[in-house]
């Protein structure tokens, strides 16, 4: 039962996104060419903040003197 509640649930939070974006006027292979593109974006920007931004903290918390 649970489950079923749970894929209940996706399946209308993905038709929300389908109606937020209008991706339900495309055709599948585009909705999937778009997908992908937007979670290799997301993939992306989650990568390079999780590589350079401890670099970038360390520089800020030297400027301002906080860590020396």
């Amino acid at each position: 039962m649970a489950l079923s509640n749970a894929w209940k649930q996706m399946s209308w939070l993905y038709y929300q996104y389908l109606l937020v974006t209008a991706l339900y006027m495309l055709e599948p292979w585009e909705r999937t060419v778009f997908n992908s593109c937007l979670v290799s974006v997301a993939g992306m920007a989650v990568y390079t903040g999780y590589v350079f931004m401890p670099q970038h903290i360390m520089a800020i918390l030297h400027y301002f003197e906080v860590v020396q």
